[in-house]
C-alpha cells in the first residue's frame, strides 16, 4: 500500500473532527446570539422602565419600584456575565477548530509530499522502462540485420 493512501484513514479522521468542531462552534455562536439579545431586550426594557414617567404615588410603591429596578439591574448584570461567559465558549471553539483545521492541513501536505514522491518514482520506472524497451528494440534491430547479413 502506498504511503499516501495509508494516510487516507488519518485524513478522514482529522475531517470528521473539523466538522465536529465547526459544529460545536456553531451551537456556541447561536447561544452566544441567543444571550445577547436576551441582553439587549433586558437592557431596552430597564431603559423604558426607568424612564416612564410615574404619577405621583405613594412611598410604598416607589420602594417597590426602586426594588424592581434593582432587580432589572441585576438581571442585567447577570445576563452580560452569561454573555460573557458565552463569548469565551465561542473563543475557546473558535480556537480547538483552528487547531482541528491546521492539524487536518499538516496531513494533507503530509499526503501531498507524499503523492509527489510517489509520482517521481513512478516516472522513473517509466522511464527506465521506456529506456530499456528502446535499447531491446535497437539490440533486436541489430540482430535482426547481423542476422541478415552472410
Amino acid at each position: 500500500m502506498k504511503q499516501s493512501r495509508r494516510l487516507d484513514p488519518l485524513l478522514r479522521r482529522a475531517q470528521d473532527h473539523e466538522d465536529e468542531v465547526a459544529r460545536a462552534l456553531a451551537e456556541r455562536q447561536q447561544a452566544l446570539d441567543m444571550h445577547l439579545s436576551r441582553l439587549e431586550e433586558l437592557r431596552r426594557y430597564a431603559e423604558e422602565y426607568a424612564g416612564a414617567q410615574m404619577a405621583a404615588t405613594s412611598p410604598s410603591q416607589l420602594m417597590n419600584r426602586r426594588a424592581f429596578l434593582d432587580r432589572l439591574d441585576s438581571a442585567v448584570q447577570q445576563q452580560s456575565q452569561t454573555v460573557d461567559r458565552n463569548r469565551e465558549r465561542v473563543d475557546a471553539e473558535r480556537a480547538r477548530l483552528l487547531l482541528a483545521s491546521r492539524d487536518k492541513q499538516v496531513l494533507e501536505q503530509l499526503a501531498a509530499s507524499y503523492r509527489a514522491q510517489e509520482k517521481q518514482v513512478e516516472d522513473r520506472r517509466d522511464q527506465r522502462e521506456m529506456d530499456d524497451l528502446g535499447a531491446r528494440r535497437v539490440r533486436q534491430a541489430q540482430r535482426s540485420t547481423e542476422d541478415g547479413t552472410p
